[in-house]
């Protein structure tokens, strides 16, 4: 499945929806839970900060391949690695922790693996779960 949003301002419920109704979704809804809350994090930080107007596009996709969900995420918005920020120390009181990176530290626990690149001017990130 592979979906294009654009513009994407506002459309964050619609971008979430359109990947959690893919086939390769929902024929594992026993990690619902897991791919949705890892799907809604990515898409919302770049609803909230590829571009600053919200003109930009997202392209979507998500695949099978021997025994592995890929869930792709491309946009052309500012250059942003998520993958490189330090994970946050969760055993500081959550007042003393900055703000930020929890979500993608919650990705990366509940993915089996996720990946960055940068390519033709595009962010590209990869989070891949084993289904079979």
């Amino acid at each position: 499945m592979t979906a294009r949003f654009e513009p994407i301002a506002g459309k964050s419920a619609e971008i979430i929806e359109a990947l959690m109704q893919s086939d390769d979704i929902m024929s594992h809804p026993e990690l619902e839970f897991k791919l949705r809350l890892c799907i809604e994090e990515v898409v919302e930080n770049i609803v909230s900060y590829a571009y600053s107007d919200g003109n930009g596009f997202v392209e979507v996709g998500t695949s099978i391949y021997d025994g592995v969900l890929e869930i792709t995420f491309r946009d052309a918005g500012v250059r942003f690695d998520p993958l490189a920020k330090a994970d946050p120390d969760i055993t500081l009181a959550v007042e003393d922790r900055p703000i930020g990176g929890l979500g993608i530290f919650l990705c990366k626990q509940m993915m089996d693996s996720m990946s960055y690149d940068y390519v033709d001017g595009c962010n590209v990130l990869k989070m891949n779960k084993k289904v079979a």
